[in-house]
C-alpha cells in the first residue's frame, strides 16, 4: 500500500489564478504523485501549469472550508516556482510534474520535489484533527460511497469530535456536517 499524506494542494491556471483543493499526495521513492479526480480545476490546472504546491497545515478548517465552498485561504509565492502557498502552513513542498500517467479517472502526475521547507514547529495532530480529514474525505465522495457508510462513519466520527475537538476543529466539523446533510436532503427531496 502507498504511502498518501493529506494535504492542500495549490495550482495555478495560465491567467495565474490559484486554485486551493485538499488532496492524497502519494509517496513513490523520491517523487510525489498528484491524482486528481476528473474533472476537477486542480487536474485543468496541471496540465497547462505543470507545477504545485503541497502545503502541509494542522488548520483542518483549511481541509473543511475547500469542500464547503469556503476557498479563500491567503497565500505567498514561492520562490522556486510559480505556484504559491497556503501563508498559514507549517511547511510547504513545490513539486514539478515529471510525466503523466493517464487513467479515465484519476490521472496520475508524477512530481519531482523542487524544494521542501520548514516554516513552524509542528505540535502533533489531536484525535479530532483526524476526524475532520476523515470526514472531508467521506464529504468529497458523497456521490459514490453508499449513504449507510457515510452515516455511519460520520456517527463514529462524531464521537471523536465531541470528545477531543478544539474551536477550530468543531468549526470544520460543523462545515462538513451541514454539506453532508444538505447533499442527503437534495437526494431525499428529489426521491419525494
Amino acid at each position: 500500500m502507498p504511502l498518501i499524506r493529506e494535504t492542500i494542494v495549490t495550482t495555478i491556471d495560465l491567467a495565474g489564478r490559484v486554485h486551493i483543493a485538499p488532496l492524497g499526495i502519494i509517496g513513490d521513492g523520491d517523487q510525489w504523485i498528484l491524482a486528481p479526480f476528473r474533472p476537477s480545476t486542480t487536474l485543468d490546472n496541471l496540465r497547462v501549469v505543470p507545477f504545485g504546491v503541497a502545503s502541509h497545515t494542522d488548520d483542518v478548517r483549511v481541509f473543511a472550508g475547500c469542500l464547503t465552498g469556503r476557498c479563500d485561504w491567503p497565500t505567498v509565492p514561492c520562490e522556486e516556482g510559480p505556484v504559491p502557498r497556503l501563508a498559514h502552513c507549517l511547511a510547504h513542498t513545490s513539486l514539478e510534474v515529471a510525466r503523466v500517467t493517464e487513467d479515465e479517472l484519476r490521472p496520475r502526475f508524477h512530481c519531482n520535489v523542487l524544494r521542501h521547507l520548514a516554516h513552524a514547529p509542528f505540535a502533533g495532530f489531536n484525535r479530532a484533527q483526524a476526524a475532520v480529514i476523515e470526514a472531508a474525505i467521506l464529504a468529497s465522495r458523497l456521490h459514490m460511497l453508499p449513504r449507510e457508510k457515510v452515516t455511519q462513519e460520520i456517527a463514529q466520527l462524531g464521537i471523536v469530535i465531541s470528545k477531543t475537538a478544539g474551536p477550530m476543529e468543531e468549526t470544520a466539523w460543523g462545515w462538513l456536517v451541514e454539506k453532508i446533510r444538505a447533499h442527503y436532503a437534495v437526494l431525499d427531496a428529489k426521491a419525494v
